[in-house]
C-alpha cells in the first residue's frame, strides 16, 4: 500500500510550547494592527460627523462608525483572549523550565553522592587512626632522642644552691685577704736577675747661701 499511495519517510516534529507561544504572539500582533486601523477609521468618521449637520448624511456616517466600533470590540475581545493564552503558555513554559532545572540539580546531586561514596569507600578509618598513633610514637621517640643528645656529662644532676652560695662567699673572702694579684706581681723579683738589687742613695748637693 505504501508503494502505491506513497508515504512520507519523515514525520514533521510536533510543535513545542515555545512554538505555540510564538504563533500566538504573531496573531496578537496582527489583531493589534487591525485595531489600530479601526481606530483610524473611527477618528475619520468622528471628524466628518463634527462637520455635518443632523440629517441623512450624518446618520449614514454614524451607522458606519457604529459598525467599525462593533468590529473593534470583537477584535479587542479576541486580543484579550490571545494575550491570556500567551500568559498561560509562558507560565507553563516557566514551570517546565524550573522543573527541568530541578531534575538536573537532583541528577547532579545523585552523581556527586555516588562519587563521594565511591571515594570514601577507598578510605579505611582504622588505617588512618593507626597512622595517627604511629606519628605520635615517632614524635615521642624523636623528643627522647633530642633529650638524650642534649644531656650534659660529668655534671651532677642535682646541685644544692646553698652549697654554691657558700663556695662563692669563700672565694670572695680569699680575694679580700690576699689583695689584688697585680700588686703582688710588682714586688716579685724578675726571674732573669741572679742577685737582689741594692738600693743606692744619690749624694745631696748643698747650695751656698750668701749672706748679705
Amino acid at each position: 500500500m505504501n508503494r502505491i499511495f506513497g508515504s512520507s519517510s519523515t514525520k514533521k516534529p510536533k510543535p513545542t510550547l515555545q512554538d505555540a507561544i510564538n504563533a500566538t504572539d504573531t496573531r496578537v500582533a496582527s489583531v493589534e494592527v487591525k485595531i489600530r486601523k479601526l481606530d483610524g477609521e473611527l477618528l475619520r468618521y468622528k471628524e466628518q460627523m463634527s462637520k455635518l449637520r443632523s440629517g441623512p448624511g450624518k446618520n449614514a456616517i454614524q451607522q458606519r462608525a457604529l459598525r467599525v466600533l462593533q468590529q473593534k470590540k470583537l477584535y479587542e475581545g479576541q486580543l484579550n483572549q490571545l494575550q491570556q493564552q500567551t500568559f498561560n503558555m509562558e507560565s507553563a513554559a516557566l514551570t517546565t523550565d524550573n522543573l527541568r532545572n530541578t531534575m538536573a540539580t537532583v541528577d547532579a546531586m545523585k552523581l556527586a553522592n555516588k562519587e563521594m561514596r565511591k571515594q570514601y569507600g577507598k578510605i579505611d578509618i582504622d588505617k588512618i587512626e593507626n597512622m595517627h598513633y604511629d606519628m605520635e610514637e615517632l614524635l615521642e621517640q624523636a623528643n627522647e632522642i633530642q633529650e638524650s643528645l642534649g644531656r650534659s656529662y660529668a655534671v651532677p644532676d642535682e646541685i644544692d644552691e646553698a652549697d654554691l652560695e657558700a663556695e662563692l662567699d669563700a672565694l670572695q673572702f680569699e680575694e679580700e685577704e690576699e689583695g689584688p694579684s697585680y700588686l703582688a706581681d710588682l714586688n716579685k723579683v724578675p726571674d732573669f736577675l741572679d742577685d737582689t738589687p741594692v738600693e743606692t742613695s744619690e749624694p745631696t748637693t748643698k747650695e751656698a747661701v750668701k749672706t748679705t
